[in-house]
């Protein structure tokens, strides 16, 4: 098993420095942002497309650090009918698996996209409880007419280069449990199209991470190792599917999603919240079981450190996720 760290965390630094961080930290895998809601400063993309002698020179700059580069991450919403957004994040992801397959790495990570409700809708619409008919009527709509031919043609495009592509299951898209995974996977024929297991996103839903692992097997291509702290107090009063988020102030350079898309201010007091590993669920309990159930899967399967701990610093935050991961990796049994 290979554990590293999503480098997103370390745009601000050269690539240089980041793998030096990674390494020094005890991580020997690495995975690197190529395009969807944030940029691409760690990969010069059109160089390594057009040069082998470019690739073999970028390569390296991991070999020389003893870290290898196990992913590349597209996440962004492909589907998004926003003419500003959906069209780049599908040649985003596009260009990844094209880029995956020259460089020699098997595995892309993105989000499966969410449409809008209808022909002609101008933003995405997530069908959280669809109760009413309407709401099965923008379902089908969803997946007939636009999700399953988009998949389908990226299973071929990546079936072709031989690059598994990995389907992080994240709300506010169509694919964001086990069952949605499996329905995308059966309705296009996918054989290269699966999961990449972040536990963060199942835990808010009451999803058990390791039951998920167990249940998908073979379709779990990739893993991320980032933790979820449920709030049971503010549960109890707001639910997980808590909804007081609010606009971030412009003087607060919020990130851009795509057009004129940016990323909201989390509550003051969330029902949940994105933690370090061990800091919501212990090693020994969760930890160290999750990484055994990948390793039945696939014993040399990433599993990439994604930092979204707002408590804890950049360093502090990898350094303490890295320090728990490893140590809950020690008791893997692998054959």
């Amino acid at each position: 098993m290979r554990l590293g760290a999503y480098t997103a965390c370390l745009h601000d630094r050269p690539l240089d420095e980041a793998l030096t961080i990674l390494a020094e930290l005890g991580l020997t895998s690495a995975e690197i942002n190529t395009g969807g809601f944030i940029g691409a400063p760690h990969i010069p993309i059109d160089d390594l497309l057009a040069s082998e002698t470019a690739r073999q020179d970028y390569l390296g700059r991991f070999d020389q650090k003893g870290i290898t580069l196990t992913g590349l991450n597209c996440n962004g919403n492909p589907l998004n009918p926003d003419p500003r957004v959906g069209p780049k994040h599908a040649a985003d992801l596009h260009r990844s698996i094209e880029l995956a397959a020259a460089l020699g790495v098997r595995r892309v990570v993105t989000m499966s996209g969410l449409p809008g409700g209808h022909t002609g809708a101008k933003t995405a619409n997530w069908v959280v409880n669809p109760w009413d008919s309407q709401f099965t009527d923008m379902l089908t709509y969803q997946w007939d007419e636009v999700a399953v031919p988009f998949w389908t043609d990226i299973q071929a495009r990546a079936a072709a280069a031989d690059v598994k592509v990995c389907i992080e299951m994240h709300p506010h898209n169509i694919v964001f449990n086990p069952a949605t995974l499996e329905r995308l996977v059966e309705r296009t024929n996918a054989t290269h199209v699966g999961a990449e297991m972040d536990p963060s996103h199942l835990f808010w839903q009451g999803i058990d991470p390791i039951a998920a692992v167990r249940h998908l097997g073979e379709l779990v291509f990739h893993a991320a190792a980032k933790d979820t702290r449920i709030n049971a107090g503010n549960v109890k009063l707001h639910g997980v599917l808590d909804d007081r988020f609010t606009p971030a102030p412009a003087d607060a350079e919020p990130l851009n999603l795509g057009g004129a898309n940016t990323l909201n201010q989390w509550p003051r007091s969330p029902s949940w919240q994105f933690v370090a590993v061990g800091r919501g669920h212990g090693v020994d309990d969760f930890w160290t079981p999750f990484l055994q159930a990948l390793a039945d899967i696939d014993p040399g399967m990433a599993v990439n450190i994604e930092h979204e701990d707002a408590e804890l610093g950049q360093i502090e935050g990898l350094r303490q996720a890295a320090d728990n991961l490893r140590s809950a990796a020690k008791n893997v049994k692998t054959v």
